[in-house]
């Protein structure tokens, strides 16, 4: 079916080919793509546009030795088919399956693991150092996206090595911007003359000759700087101590591999600027990257379909009651650091365009920009995935917390998030949230209860923290009507005997239908923090056994709030805690992780019976 692709075992079958024989592999390769992610689900566009660079790296450079790292890694899915992975393509994020990014532990040709953005050069200067160090002949490559390059950490990894002599090469994938014909063909000429041997060695001799007089050299360096700035993008990659080669073609194979084979006979930091198209190849996902940056399975002849129907997700409620609460008070303001979508900001940002800021890859600056807003009596509203305000806790804390401003962060995907796997996880948002001085952490445990922590934490003049999990909820209505909850206060929505299953969040409804065969109280705390401490006091003296139940890890986590709370009112009641194990936990089908990790109905009965009769 795919004569060529079938034959790439591993990139030394595609080194062995004929350099006219590439373009067919593109082809066959993202056929294979789009036909693979349909069956299975997972990112499209990112991964049509790379099908050229990806083919031409692994065919000028000799890997696994020469070293590869992508950013983000949700475009690395033809690298991994020609990296020996095609068949497992068909378990792709799923359990005992191959990831949807890049894992040292799941093949030598993944030099870095990643996930989240901007780590590529970093990583990559560490690698080219270290090859340095001892002695060893390797090219270091790091592939990153245009989106990756608004993140700080980039700008400070390349600061660093422009300041170096180390060989490396950053490859800016730019997939925002189209290249017309004309200028397309001048600057792929352009590319290859600065990236050739003749050029550097002209370069250097040139500048050995005036380095005799200083004011001259100088005068030459900004005459090349200026005459590179008329036929090619900013130079500022130049002033970083890089030289800076594009942009070129990246759908051109014969570009791509004429440019990489000149770069890699240079010395020293290279930056070559790359421009592909999103979804290339796939004219729904060329129409509309977006819909199809991730999908889920879907028949690659018609497309994706509409949804219909169904219960609203978390992310849903967050969206309407933004909209609503930005309709009752015009000082709010909604923040994403580049996750409009993800986030559930489409809406508003139609509704407010003015009120709506996308800050880009740039948490830190997200959680700090809001604190500036905050300081001048603006309400703030940061969304933001549990696992991506991890990169923002000094900023929390020193910026948000130490001076107690009212910022609400709105924390999606908290929890296990399924086929992302532990890279996405939001397992611990709860331990690094409660620790923090001045922060009050509420936790949903359906989708009204979502809607009404929203406005209880908007109307605090403290920062907040409301964490949902990803997907729907139970299928409890959300209403209209908005109201206070009372802070720090819990509610017992069932009563039994000996046993208090005391539930956090998402773990309401498996405690519930647990407490049916055990004949437990429940409990719905609602807040973390502050916890309800006379709730919990009030517990130890009634029950023999208080279990605590919440999708976060055990260590630090709201178990250990109970813990502290009943120590330090002199209780010696036992505990039993359960949630998320001190590990990382792989992809797989969301229940299917959680049972796994005993946190439905199933699994709390099993550890509730286990320690009363152990």
């Amino acid at each position: 079916m795919y004569p060529l692709l079938d034959t790439i075992i591993t990139p030394s079958k595609l080194r062995a080919l004929e350099r006219r024989m590439l373009p067919q592999l593109a082809d066959e390769l993202r056929q294979f793509l789009v036909e693979s992610v349909a069956r299975t689900g997972g990112h499209l566009s990112s991964n049509l546009g790379t099908v050229e660079l990806t083919i031409a790296l692994h065919y000028v450079f000799n890997t696994p030795h020469d070293r590869l790292v992508w950013d983000v890694g949700h475009q690395t899915y033809a690298h991994k088919i020609l990296t020996g992975r095609r068949e497992g393509m068909k378990k792709l994020r799923m359990h005992g399956g191959i990831a949807g990014f890049p894992r040292r532990d799941e093949s030598e040709y993944d030099a870095f693991g990643t996930a989240h953005s901007s780590t590529s050069i970093s990583a990559a200067l560490g690698m080219a150092v270290a090859s340095q160090q001892e002695g060893k002949s390797r090219r270091v490559v790091a592939v990153i996206g245009d989106g990756a390059m608004s993140a700080g950490m980039a700008f400070e990894a390349l600061n660093n090595a422009g300041a170096m002599t180390t060989d490396l090469l950053v490859i800016l994938n730019d997939n925002d911007m189209s290249i017309s014909r004309p200028v397309g063909a001048l600057n792929n000429y352009l590319a290859r003359l600065m990236s050739g041997q003749f050029y550097a060695t002209a370069r250097r001799a040139g500048e050995k000759m005036l380095g005799v007089v200083p004011p001259v050299l100088e005068l030459a360096k900004r005459a090349e700087e200026h005459v590179k700035g008329m036929v090619t993008p900013s130079t500022m990659f130049e002033e970083f101590g890089f030289n800076y080669i594009g942009p070129i073609d990246g759908h051109d194979l014969d570009v791509l591999v004429s440019t990489l084979n000149n770069i890699k006979h240079l010395d020293g930091p290279q930056f070559l600027h790359v421009v592909t198209r999103k979804g290339a190849g796939y004219k729904a996902a060329e129409d509309d990257p977006i819909l199809y940056h991730g999908v889920a399975k879907f028949n690659p002849d018609a497309g994706i379909l509409p949804k219909g129907g169904g219960k609203p997700s978390y992310t849903q409620i967050f969206g309407d009651w933004l909209c609503d609460m930005a309709a009752l008070d015009q000082r709010l303001v909604g923040i994403t650091p580049a996750m409009r979508e993800g986030s559930g900001l489409v809406k508003f940002s139609e509704e407010y365009p003015d009120r709506y800021f996308d800050v880009g890859i740039a948490e830190q600056h997200a959680v700090t920009f809001a604190a500036g807003l905050a300081c001048d009596g603006i309400k703030p509203v940061v969304a933001i995935y549990s696992t991506f305000l991890q990169r923002a806790y000094d900023q929390l804390i020193h910026d948000v917390a130490i001076q107690n401003l009212p910022v609400v962060f709105a924390i999606d995907r908290a929890g296990l998030v399924g086929a992302d796997g532990p890279t996405h996880a939001g397992s611990f948002d709860l331990t690094y949230l409660r620790c923090i001085p001045n922060m009050t952490v509420l936790v949903p445990a359906d989708e009204n209860e979502c809607r009404q922590m929203l406005y209880t934490a908007f109307q605090l003049d403290t920062p907040t923290a409301v964490r949902y999990p990803r997907g729907a909820g139970t299928g409890v209505a959300p209403e209209k009507q908005m109201h206070m909850l009372p802070v720090g206060r819990g509610e017992v929505r069932r009563t039994g005997e000996k046993i208090a299953l005391l539930a956090f969040g998402s773990m309401l409804k498996p405690c519930l239908e647990a407490a049916e065969e055990l004949n437990a109280t429940v409990v719905n705390m609602r807040f973390v923090k502050p916890l309800d401490g006379d709730l919990v006091a009030s517990l130890a003296q009634k029950y023999e056994l208080l279990v605590t139940v919440e999708e976060n890890t055990i260590m630090g986590g709201a178990g250990s709030a109970v813990l502290e709370s009943l120590s330090s009112r002199g209780f010696t009641v036992p505990v039993l805690q359960l949630g998320l194990p001190d590990t990382f936990i792989d992809q797989g089908d969301p229940a299917q992780m959680l049972a796994d990790c005993g946190l439905d109905s199933t699994g709390i009965i099993t550890s509730v019976r286990a320690r009363l009769f152990d």
